[in-house]
């Protein structure tokens, strides 16, 4: 009689992949708490499974086991000839962008996000067209073909696989050879090898690893759709955005018509770059210019309102700021930030009171990024401010000023990275007054008012005057 296959018990690090044989509170390896997940596996075939590692490991001829680059030899770095990675281009130039340029071959991409936001709809766009293998797990073919005819986009050299083992994807990519490989969602995958479930640990981990070997030895693009968890943050173990070579993320309301493409990490270009799409009945299609997108609906003579120059990765991006600020009610008064930094906003409502006497201890602060872009950078701070200050004293500013500048906690205004792609790029957008830090003002532009500050109630004052006043007291005293 066939003796019966014994199953032991593992402990994974959602978060880093560290694997123990007992529960810890605490991972040994990243240090998170309550990321250790159980799972059971068989001990027969995780002997097969490393027999089989064992044996391709020992030979080239193997199943894709050896190293990444495809070679184990020892080379002198010196003697290897660097060449620029070729680009392929799709057409869609905002997700050209938001990867460095175009695709590089034997790229491995995860695209995340919220459900519904747009990620098998962009990734269909993207294979539709191309010599490409789509693997989904959760659409039948007439789905996806619906879909095609809907978005009126050739089908031509698309093949369509409705699989979830791995084992058979990988028999299609050999007989068929694509140019890429589109895995929808990476979290419906498993291997017969192991025992776990389909989105477990071990086989989101084993998946990727195995389709990113497959994608450096053949040069085959290979596009991965992740899901996420109800925190926002990727879905599966940490480990699979080091394996990856670019990861991108969709930012932006789903309920909206618009979507931010930003990229978080990208080996073969500039992290945090941003695409911009719109979501209409024929698929994603590129925004030209943002900044007129975002800057659309602004008011001219609306209190609270101001234009931030924003970077996000080489393009400089203009927003608008909104801030109100209203007698709270409440012993503890409302700090609400959408698009900003919350802890951040904390720290300039002090830096607002200690330098410019504009105390804010009794008044709700709401802070608004118009468009559902978010805001990382200190150089939103003075714009930050200064729609603070606007709303507090019901003193608009105009719509043809813009502003940018990073406040310290001495309220100086310090200079912030490539201010003078900022300053052309609202010149050309037609604003007359731009209020930048003081080192950042280097060369006049005709038609454009540039002032140049160095601390923060400098600014306001150049801003508002000495005369805005709240609950009747002038807010900048004379010295």
């Amino acid at each position: 009689m066939a003796s019966k296959s014994k199953t032991k018990t593992a402990w994974v690090c959602s978060e880093c992949g560290y694997d123990a044989p007992k529960w810890f509170g605490q991972c040994p390896s990243c240090k998170a708490y309550n990321t250790m997940k159980e799972f059971r596996i068989e001990a027969e075939s995780t002997n097969r499974f490393a027999r089989a590692e064992s044996k391709s490991a020992s030979s080239t001829a193997g199943r894709g086991r050896a190293s990444l680059a495809g070679t184990s030899d020892i080379v002198d770095l010196s003697e290897i000839e660097a060449k620029e990675s070729p680009r392929i281009l799709i057409g869609f130039a905002e997700l050209e962008r938001a990867l460095g340029g175009g695709f590089v071959p034997g790229s491995v991409v995860l695209i995340g996000g919220d459900p519904g936001i747009g990620k098998s709809t962009l990734c269909k766009m993207v294979a539709l067209g191309q010599v490409c293998l789509y693997a989904s797990g959760e659409e039948s073919p007439t789905q996806v073909a619906l879909r095609a005819q809907r978005l009126e986009v050739s089908t031509k050299g698309l093949k369509f696989i409705s699989e979830i083992q791995l084992e058979k994807i990988e028999a299609v990519i050999d007989d068929v050879s694509p140019q890429w490989v589109v895995i929808d969602s990476i979290q419906t995958l498993f291997s017969e090898e192991l025992s776990a479930a389909p989105g477990s640990v071990s086989q989101v981990k084993e998946c990727a690893a195995r389709l990113t070997r497959i994608a450096k030895r053949k040069g085959i693009g290979v596009i991965f759709v992740g899901h996420v968890t109800k925190e926002g943050a990727m879905a599966g173990p940490r480990v699979l955005e080091h394996m990856v070579d670019t990861v991108l993320y969709f930012e932006g309301d789903p309920e909206s018509n618009y979507r931010i493409l930003r990229a978080c990490k990208n080996r073969f270009g500039s992290v945090n770059e941003i695409g911009v799409f719109g979501m209409t009945d024929k698929g994603l299609r590129g925004v030209r210019n943002p900044s007129a997108l975002f800057l659309a609906e602004r008011r001219e003579g609306v209190p609270g309102s101001v234009t931030f120059i924003n970077l996000e990765g080489t393009r400089p991006i203009l927003i608008e700021i909104q801030a109100l600020v209203d007698k709270s009610m409440l012993p503890n008064p409302k700090r609400l930030t959408v698009g900003t930094d919350g802890q951040r906003l904390t720290m300039l409502l002090a830096i607002l009171h200690r330098h410019v006497n504009l105390p804010t201890y009794d008044q709700d602060v709401f802070l608004n990024a118009v468009g559902g872009i978010k805001i990382t950078e200190t150089a939103s701070d003075l714009a930050v401010l200064t729609a603070i200050v606007s709303s507090m004293c019901n003193r608009p500013v105009s719509s043809k000023t813009a502003i940018f500048g990073e406040v310290g906690l001495g309220g100086e205004i310090r200079p912030v990275a490539r201010g003078q792609e900022r300053i052309r790029e609202a010149a050309k957008l037609g604003f007359s007054r731009l209020i930048v830090p003081l080192k950042n003002k280097a060369q006049d532009i005709p038609g454009v008012e540039i002032v140049g500050v160095d601390n923060l109630k400098e600014a306001m004052r150049i801003i508002f005057g000495s005369t805005a006043r709240r609950h009747d007291e002038e807010v900048y005293p004379e010295e």
